[in-house]
C-alpha cells in the first residue's frame, strides 16, 4: 500500500469543532431522535424575497456566466463603499479600499498567508472562531492567544501582551459584536487596539460579522469609524448574517488599500473571484430597506428573550446578548462543556456548542444559537427543565 503523508500543517490541526458536532447531530437524527439544534450560528429565516428574486434574473445573463473579476465587480463595490456611507459615516474608495470576499471566512482564512512569514505572531482571541489560529497556522505563523474572560467583559487585556511578542506581531484578530460570547466593545477599547498597532506596526483584522443583528436599538459602530483605524487595518464583513445568505458565499473586506492589495494579491493566485449574479443579487441586499432588516431583528430579539428568560428560570447562568445571534451560558456544577453538551444531546435531544471548543478559556460556557423559531426554543427549555 502506498504510504500517503498529510503534511505537517494539516497534521497539526485540531479537529474542526462544527464538523465533529455535525458528526454528533447525525448520529442523533439517524437514531430517529427529534433534534432542536442550537449549536450552529446558520440563520433559519429565508433570504429575503426580493434579493432572491434578483438572483434569478441575474442567473439569465449571459454575460455573468464567465470568469468573473478577480476584486469583484466596480458595481458591487461600490454598493459596499456607499452602504458603509450609509450606515457608518465611512468613506471608501470602491476601486482600492474595498475587496469582494466569497464570504468573511475565506477573506479571514487568506489575509496571514499575504502578510505573515514563518516565526511571526498573530494576535488571536480565544474563545473565538476558529479559523483565526488555523489561517494563523497555515501560513507558518504562530498564535498568541488574548484570553476573553468574563471579569474583563470578555475584552483581550493588552496588558497581559508581552512587548517581545508584540514586537514580532504582524496581525490582530478582533470580533465585535463577538462570537462565541455575545460581547459588544465600546470605542475606547479600540482606540486603544489602535494605539497599540501603530506602535508595534501590528494590522488590525476586525471581524464584524454580526454587526448588524442587535437588539434593544443598540447599534454597533465599526472600527473604521474612529481616527487611525484606516491606517492600521480592515473590517471583514459579510452578507451572511444580516441577509440570512449564508449558503451564498459573499462577503467583503474594507480599509486600509495596502491590506487589501495584500488579500487582494493572495485571491487572484487561489481563486477566480464570485459569481457575478450573486453579486448583482449582493448589491439589491446592500439597498435593502431598514424595515425588512428590523423586522429580522425582531424575531431574534424575540427568541433571544424567551432563551434568555427560561435558562435564568432553570438556574443557568447567562447575560442577555445586546448583539449576535448567540447565548453565552455558564455550564452548570458537576459538568464540563463537553459532556454538559453530551448530556443535554442524549437525555434532551437539545444541541448546543461545547464553550472549551472555541478555545480554553471557553471552557465551563456553552453556546446556544437563536436559530430555531420560539416555539422550538420555548420546547428546548420544557426538555432542559426535566434533565437539568
Amino acid at each position: 500500500m502506498h504510504n500517503i503523508q498529510m503534511a505537517e500543517r494539516v497534521k497539526n490541526l485540531p479537529p474542526y469543532l462544527f464538523a465533529e458536532i455535525d458528526r454528533m447531530k447525525q448520529d442523533t437524527l439517524s437514531k430517529g431522535v427529534d433534534l432542536i439544534d442550537l449549536s450552529i450560528g446558520d440563520p433559519d429565516i429565508p433570504t429575503p424575497s426580493h434579493i432572491v428574486d434578483a438572483m434569478i434574473n441575474a442567473v439569465k445573463k449571459s454575460e455573468h456566466h464567465r470568469y468573473p473579476s478577480y476584486e469583484g465587480m466596480l458595481s458591487y463595490r461600490e454598493a459596499v463603499a456607499k452602504w458603509y456611507k450609509n450606515r457608518f459615516n465611512v468613506s471608501l474608495d470602491a476601486k482600492t479600499e474595498v475587496l469582494s470576499l466569497i464570504g468573511s471566512k475565506e477573506g479571514i482564512g487568506h489575509i496571514p498567508l499575504a502578510f505573515v512569514n514563518p516565526n511571526d505572531i498573530v494576535l488571536v482571541p480565544t474563545p473565538g472562531y476558529p479559523v483565526y489560529p488555523v489561517a494563523t497556522l497555515f501560513a507558518g505563523g504562530e498564535s498568541f492567544f488574548m484570553p476573553l474572560i468574563e471579569e474583563n467583559d470578555f475584552l483581550p487585556d493588552f496588558g497581559l501582551i508581552p512587548v517581545e511578542v508584540l514586537k514580532r506581531t504582524k496581525l490582530m484578530f478582533l470580533n465585535y459584536p463577538n462570537n462565541p460570547t455575545s460581547a459588544v466593545a465600546k470605542k475606547d477599547f479600540f482606540i486603544q487596539a489602535i494605539e497599540l498597532a501603530s506602535k508595534y506596526n501590528i494590522i488590525i483584522c476586525h471581524d464584524a460579522a454580526y454587526s448588524e443583528i442587535y437588539f434593544d436599538d443598540k447599534r454597533p459602530f465599526s472600527f473604521l469609524e474612529l481616527d487611525g483605524a484606516k491606517e492600521t487595518g480592515i473590517e471583514f464583513h459579510s452578507l451572511s448574517k444580516t441577509y440570512n445568505m449564508t449558503g451564498w458565499r459573499i462577503g467583503f473586506a474594507v480599509g486600509n488599500k495596502n491590506v487589501i492589495a495584500g488579500l487582494g494579491k493572495i485571491k487572484t493566485n487561489l481563486d477566480s473571484g464570485i459569481f457575478q449574479a450573486i453579486q448583482e443579487a449582493a448589491i439589491t441586499a446592500l439597498d435593502t430597506p431598514d424595515s425588512i432588516l428590523s423586522d429580522i431583528r425582531d424575531i431574534y430579539q424575540q427568541r433571544r428573550d424567551v432563551l434568555y428568560e427560561g435558562l435564568r428560570k432553570l438556574g443557568i447562568d447567562c447575560k442577555k446578548p445586546s448583539a449576535t445571534f448567540y447565548l453565552w451560558a455558564k455550564v452548570p456544577k458537576g459538568f464540563d462543556s463537553s459532556n454538559f453538551v453530551s448530556h443535554l444531546l442524549t437525555n434532551a435531544g437539545v444541541l448546543g456548542t461545547p464553550g472549551v471548543g472555541f478555545g480554553s478559556p471557553g471552557e465551563g460556557y456553552i453556546r446556544f444559537a437563536l436559530t430555531k423559531p420560539v416555539d422550538r426554543i420555548k420546547e428546548a427549555i420544557e426538555r432542559l427543565g426535566k434533565v437539568l
